[in-house]
């Protein structure tokens, strides 16, 4: 099993990014912040190909996640990374399937199966 579903994109970085906000939108969910990794890490003296952290979420998914475990909050709120590297931009997301591994006493049934459809088809659309 994966941890990330990661897709490489011919859309520039600027339009990658936005599209994934858009398709977030659509699928019924807020994004939260979008965090510039290169403009952050750039201000520090470190270079950094662009790279930007898309922080969104479901106030339904993460209060079914919360009640059954108070720790899953660790990985919440979902995020979907954009970034370049090696001239290719991509689109790329932890997949809630391997929640399970780490929550295993946590009954979260078929709701990370379908939290991970929705997540690949944010990716797939923005692509």
């Amino acid at each position: 099993m994966e941890f990330d579903y990661t897709i490489i994109t011919t859309k520039t970085f600027n339009e990658a990014v936005q599209s994934v906000q858009d398709e977030i939108a659509k699928a019924g969910m807020r994004v939260l912040y979008v965090h510039d990794v290169q403009k952050t890490l750039g201000e520090k003296g470190f270079k950094r190909e662009p790279f930007k952290i898309i922080e969104f979420c479901s106030a339904k998914f993460a209060n079914e996640f919360l009640s059954a475990d108070i720790k899953i909050g660790l990985c919440m709120p979902c995020k979907i990374n954009v970034y370049t590297k090696d001239g290719q931009n991509f689109i790329s997301g932890m997949r809630p399937i391997i929640l399970p591994q780490f929550f295993p006493q946590a009954n979260l049934g078929e709701r990370p199966k379908e939290i991970d459809q929705i997540i690949q088809n944010i990716i797939n659309n923005a692509k």
